[in-house]
């Protein structure tokens, strides 16, 4: 058994009582019943809010028989584990539960079903139904490169129909839309008659965007438009940093605008890319359920503590720029694990935030098969369910933790999308807010907000199965 899983589990009296009742199921598919008893299992051993949820105490359920005759006033496997959620509309926004661990585990390596539009929806301006979209950017090899579509482009209808409050979901969930093109006047839009046909498929998005060596008087300053913290990238992004450091860049922009999370590890590795910490240094520590934290305090408390790294998962020297200030651009799609490198550098380099609050998200999952361990191997072969839940919330080294309304910039700007700009470029007004704090060494003043105030709505990351999520990849 994994490490990590012998410890956590040992102790556990719910789950190894019941878990001993569970029968196998190989040749059959596996009931509702069968599920349900897994979710339980799972939820009952690893849940962060596990001390707030009645039904997921210790000693809830004295046999297999009375947690049963329990979750089948459920519907469905799915109506069972959200039942199982703490406060869904604040302190518990992400655990989620698949069926099939297959398409969980695809989304987990950055392989996603879509047209590589990125994109976030805004309300109209005096209207209480009518929404519109912006272009964020898009994703090369695509349908939607290929049809050429722009950053900054704005659409106000789908497949003729206006987009809406109500509507926006369904029409965007299909795998062909027509995006109908409008031009944006004072948060206002006007179709213009222009159409784009888009159709979705299986692409796995490289989160290295755009990166730009920027010529500023005696500085070379480095840019980095990062979108996902994906660890199959960590050597590329290892090597991105290399040529800033071959290139003498001396201070850093870091734009995560978009970036809804992703893997702690390669949070780790970003952060220690950009400060060059010794590896005695405190990354972050971690906070899991009272069992699990009592259980890893006795018996490994070294597992709670995250410590700053000089080398990726391969043994690659990491290329550290060994800055004591970083610029990082943030907007309300700024989630979880690009909250973590903000949160956890804070402490040690001045890190002078650019954009918008961020998301509000210091929470981590793990994933759970229906295995005896919880890992993939093993997995019941009757079902492809798995799970998705918060397990651990991420602490700074100097504590700071449960920032729901998000981390809030220290320059405070909007984006204008009647002028988004180029990303990369010079002129774009966050990067420029940048480049003029770096000249002036802090001492700016000058605002620059957009003259219209927006209320957007949602981005497209958030309309993604696990959009904004950040996992902890365990260590056997």
């Amino acid at each position: 058994m994994n490490t990590f899983f012998k410890y956590t589990l040992v102790g556990l009296i719910a789950v190894t009582t019941l878990s001993s009742c569970f029968k196998d199921n190989d040749d059959v598919f596996a009931g509702k019943s069968e599920i349900n008893n897994f979710i339980y299992r799972g939820m009952n051993a690893f849940y962060l809010y596990k001390a707030d949820v009645d039904v997921l105490a210790n000693d809830r359920f004295a046999n297999l028989e009375e947690l049963e005759a329990y979750h089948s006033q459920f519907d469905s496997p799915e109506g069972f584990f959200e039942s199982l959620v703490f406060d869904r509309p604040r302190t518990d926004r992400f655990s989620v539960i698949f069926d099939d661990y297959v398409a969980l585990e695809n989304i987990l390596a950055g392989n996603t079903l879509n047209n590589g539009m990125k994109f976030g929806l805004v309300a109209e301006t005096g209207s209480a139904t009518d929404v519109f979209g912006y272009v964020r950017y898009v994703q090369p090899n695509t349908s939607a490169e290929r049809e050429n579509v722009e950053r900054g482009m704005i659409f106000n209808s789908i497949d003729g129909i206006r987009i809406s409050r109500d509507n926006f979901n369904a029409l965007l969930a299909q795998n062909t839309y027509t995006i109908g093109l409008a031009d944006l006047n004072a948060g206002v839009t006007t179709s213009n008659g222009l159409e784009i046909t888009l159709t979705k498929e299986v692409v796995q998005e490289n989160p290295i965007l755009v990166t730009e060596v920027i010529d500023q008087g005696t500085q070379k300053i480095g840019y980095l438009m990062y979108t996902g913290f994906l660890s199959q990238f960590d050597e590329q992004l290892n090597g991105v940093f290399a040529d800033f450091r071959a290139q003498g860049v001396t201070h850093l922009v870091l734009d995560l605008r978009y970036n809804g999370g992703g893997s702690v590890n390669t949070a780790i590795i970003l952060g220690s890319l950009i400060s060059g910490n010794p590896i005695t240094d405190v990354y972050s520590t971690e906070e899991w359920n009272p069992d699990i934290q009592a259980q890893l305090q006795a018996s490994t408390p070294e597992r709670l503590v995250n410590l700053f790294k000089n080398q990726t998962n391969s043994g690659t020297t990491l290329s550290t720029l060994d800055l004591n200030k970083v610029h990082i651009i943030t907007t309300g799609s700024s989630a979880s694990a690009s909250e973590l490198v903000i949160n956890s550098l804070d402490p040690y380099i001045n890190v002078v935030q650019v954009g918008d609050d961020t998301a509000g998200k210091f929470q981590a999952s793990i994933t759970l098969y229906d295995s005896p361990d919880f890992r993939r191997s093993g997995a019941n072969p009757a079902h492809r369910y798995a799970m998705q839940p918060l397990v651990l919330k991420s602490l700074n080294s100097v504590g700071n933790t449960d920032y729901f309304d998000g981390l809030v910039p220290d320059i405070a700007q909007n984006e204008d999308f009647e002028n988004l700009g180029i990303l990369g470029d010079m002129n774009e007004p966050l990067l420029a807010r940048c480049l003029e704090d770096i000249l002036l060494n802090g001492r700016s003043s000058r605002s620059s907000l957009p003259t219209v105030s927006y209320d957007e709505i949602i981005g497209s990351n958030e309309l993604e199965p696990f959009g904004n999520q950040m996992w902890k990849e365990l260590s056997n």
